[in-house]
C-alpha cells in the first residue's frame, strides 16, 4: 500500500462484485452491532449473492441499552439476525449466526480462505488469536479490526478519556502479507494482558466505560475500510482518530519490520 496513492476519483468508488466473499462479523458489542447493521445494509444494496455470518457467544442485557440499539434481550446473534432479516429478508444477502466465542478450538471452522473478517471484540487476546491464525493458517484473507481506548489509565499511566480509537486492516494475498498483522506494531496485542473469550458486556460496562459516539466512530472506520477494500482503493493499513480533537489520520506501516508502536491501543469494543 502506497503512502501517497493516486487521487481517488468517483469512478474508482465502485465495488468489485467479484471481490465479494463471505463476511464474518466477530463480536456484537457497542462497535460490532452498528458495524453488522450497516455492513448488512450495504451488502444487500449490492444486489449480489453474498453471505454474512454473525459470531458471538454473549447475550444482550438491559444494561447494554446505554450504548447500542437491539430488538430485545437474548442471544446477540439471534437478536441481531432477527432485526436484520425484518428489513432485508427480500435481498440476496444470506444472514447466518453462530452462537460461539472465537477460540483456538473453533477458529479453523469459523474463518475460511477468502473471508472478509470484521473483528469487533473486547480484548487483545482474541485479537491476537485471530491475527495469528490469519497470518499462519490462511493464504487469502482480509481482516478489519477496530476498538477504542476506553476510559481510565493506560499501561504507562496516561489518562484515557474514551474519545480515541483505531482500525487496523490486515490483508494477506497468495500467502504474502500486503499489510502488517495486528500484532506487528502493537505490543499490547502481541503480548495481551487480558483473556479470551470476551467478558460479558455487562461486565465491561462496569470496568471499561465507553462513549457511544466513540464506538460509532470505530464502526464507521471499519465500514469505510470494508467499502474501500471492495472498491480496490484501500491505501492504508491503519487509521487512528480522536473525536474530542476532531482528528483522523491514516498510519502508513510496512509489514515485516517488527518495529513496535502503541499509540491509542484499542481495548473495548
Amino acid at each position: 500500500m502506497s503512502e501517497q496513492p493516486r487521487r481517488i476519483t468517483a469512478r474508482d468508488l465502485v465495488p468489485h462484485l467479484d471481490a465479494l466473499s463471505d463476511v464474518k462479523v466477530i463480536g456484537l458489542g457497542g462497535v460490532g452491532v452498528p458495524t453488522a447493521r450497516y455492513a448488512a445494509l450495504y451488502l444487500a444494496s449490492l444486489d449480489a449473492n453474498t453471505r454474512m455470518v454473525l459470531i458471538d457467544g454473549d447475550s444482550f442485557e438491559r444494561s447494554n441499552a446505554t450504548r447500542m440499539f437491539f430488538g430485545g434481550a437474548g442471544k446477540k446473534v439471534d437478536v441481531v439476525r432477527s432485526d436484520l432479516l425484518a428489513s432485508l429478508k427480500h435481498s440476496r444477502l444470506s444472514l447466518e449466526s453462530i452462537e460461539e466465542y472465537v477460540s483456538a478450538d473453533n477458529i479453523e471452522d469459523l474463518i475460511q480462505e477468502g473471508d472478509i473478517v470484521l473483528l469487533a471484540v473486547d480484548n487483545h487476546a482474541t485479537r491476537k488469536l485471530v491475527s495469528d491464525f490469519c497470518a499462519n493458517r490462511r493464504r487469502d484473507i482480509c481482516l478489519i479490526s477496530g476498538g477504542n481506548d476506553g476510559v481510565g489509565k493506560d499501561s504507562l499511566g496516561r489518562e484515557l478519556r474514551g474519545t480515541a480509537g483505531n482500525c487496523q486492516i490486515y490483508i494477506r494475498r497468495d500467502g504474502v502479507d500486503i499489510t502488517p498483522s495486528l500484532t506487528e506494531y502493537h505490543d499490547e496485542i502481541e503480548n495481551p494482558k487480558d483473556a479470551a473469550p470476551d467478558p460479558g458486556c455487562a461486565v465491561l460496562v462496569e470496568t471499561t466505560p465507553q462513549i457511544v459516539f466513540t464506538n460509532l466512530m470505530v464502526a464507521v472506520t471499519m465500514l469505510d475500510a470494508l467499502w474501500l477494500h471492495l472498491c480496490g482503493v484501500l491505501h492504508y493499513p491503519e487509521i487512528t482518530f480522536d473525536i474530542a480533537e476532531g482528528l483522523m489520520r491514516p498510519v502508513h506501516l510496512s509489514p515485516g519490520k517488527r518495529r513496535r508502536r502503541a499509540e491509542h491501543p484499542p481495548s473495548a469494543a
